[in-house]
């Protein structure tokens, strides 16, 4: 099969790495970072080893913490405001996924100017962001490793990707001692999302070899560790976590995502959800929709979910990761989408419609209509 794989972000993996922002920082050749991070972060005191570590090497920084859970296209805009005001040459990103996809908004806009809907899409970017190190503080984003930012539009309420290597991190700091602290609800959120990054990595229909490796090992990983990590955290869950996540970032990163993250995007955009929630309330119903476009893939993934599969032929195998994926979300105690009070089926046919217009959904395994969207959110709101 002929593909190109092309890794654009150096990876540094370690208990404590994040001490190590200054050096990386120096290394690049940044003389003044902004420094994006929400208040809960700068609260929880994580960034403070990060300034630590800048002011160790003698280099400026400023503080950007205007950040929301579904990044905004105004935050970002405002971001790179302030990022040309200051005269900064370089971002550290600390946090989840919004953080680190509104770092890479912002420095598109300083390079690259216009808005966040002039850049939507693949590979429009005419120069490269800032450089840029991003440090992870959940085990769901991969975005540390991604040349992809999800932002949202505020006056469509419709979530925009800009996708280019041009955003990708420098540098990712991955250290898994952030997971120590993180909430119940985040960890399990986040780590079905990791999950489910894998998961379409590995079945979406740009899949490749190298993406195959890497999203077999992340699931492998996820699944070891996920329910631990949730119900009784330690270093050993925690690192595999942050590990499996990591992987997963590179395999969709460099393949895609398919229907699940389409309809997640739309229900974040319209309803501000969390995304690893969005993503779990459909993930069954998609992946039943989607089981006779690779039967073989999805058998292998019931194996990989503890499934015994022995004495059933490929297609029960196949069938068989539906239950086992509600038994996962149901474990770390996810909602299911009826239970989630802001959703509204009065919306589903244009929620259907955006996800459709999704930039992931020619990559879905089966041919996705919006009127299979419509039928999707029908089935896994009322069973």
């Amino acid at each position: 099969m002929a593909h190109s794989f092309q890794l654009a972000t150096r990876i540094e993996f370690g208990s404590g790495y994040i001490n190590n922002a200054g050096i990386e920082a120096k290394k690049l050749g940044i003389t003044k970072v902004m420094l994006i991070a929400d208040k809960g972060i700068i609260g929880a005191g994580l960034v403070k080893p990060i300034e630590d570590s800048l002011k160790k090497e003698k280099v400026d920084y400023v503080i950007y913490d205007k950040i929301v859970p579904n990044p905004r296209d105004i935050h970002c805009i405002e971001g790179a405001e302030f990022g040309k005001e200051h005269k900064i040459d370089g971002i550290i990103a600390i946090g989840g996924g919004s953080s680190l996809d509104t770092a890479k908004a912002i420095g598109t806009l300083i390079t690259n100017g216009g808005n966040i809907r002039t850049w939507a899409g693949f590979g429009l970017l005419k120069n490269e962001i800032p450089p840029m190190i991003a440090i992870p503080t959940t085990e769901g984003t991969g975005s540390e490793v991604t040349f992809d930012a999800v932002i949202t539009d505020t006056e469509a309420h419709e979530k925009l990707n800009i996708l280019d290597l041009k955003i990708a991190p420098k540098v990712a700091l991955v250290d898994p001692d952030v997971l120590l602290g993180l909430p119940k609800r985040v960890m399990a959120a986040c780590g079905v999302d990791a999950f489910i990054h894998a998961f379409e990595a590995y079945t979406c229909r740009v899949a490749n070899p190298h993406t195959d490796a890497m999203a077999l090992h992340a699931m492998e990983i996820i699944v070891e560790n996920l329910r631990g990590a949730v119900h009784n955290p330690d270093i050993d869950n925690c690192t595999g976590m942050m590990l499996g996540s990591n992987l997963a970032g590179i395999a969709f990163g460099y393949s895609d995502v398919a229907g699940i993250h389409c309809i997640a995007e739309a229900l974040g955009g319209r309803y501000d959800i969390p995304h690893g929630v969005a993503n779990s309330i459909v993930l069954p119903e998609v992946t039943e929709f989607n089981i006779p476009a690779n039967i073989e893939k999805y058998a292998r993934v019931s194996r990989i979910l503890g499934v015994d599969t022995s004495g059933m032929d490929t297609e029960k195998a196949a069938y068989s990761c539906v239950d086992a994926l509600i038994q996962m979300r149901k474990d770390v105690d996810i909602p299911k989408m009826s239970e989630l009070e802001v959703i509204d089926p009065k919306d589903f046919r244009e929620l259907a419609d955006a996800s459709f217009r999704n930039l992931s959904t020619p990559s879905n395994p089966r041919d996705i209509t919006a009127e299979d969207y419509f039928n999707i959110l029908n089935k896994a709101y009322f069973g």
